[in-house]
């Protein structure tokens, strides 16, 4: 169970980078 948590934490942090890269594409 604490796995899937990690998991979880994981792809939804992952998420809120590539919007962060998307929305700010002039800072990479």
């Amino acid at each position: 169970m604490r796995r899937m948590w990690m998991l979880v934490l994981i792809s939804a942090a992952l998420m809120v980078y590539l919007t962060y890269v998307m929305f700010n594409p002039e800072k990479f």
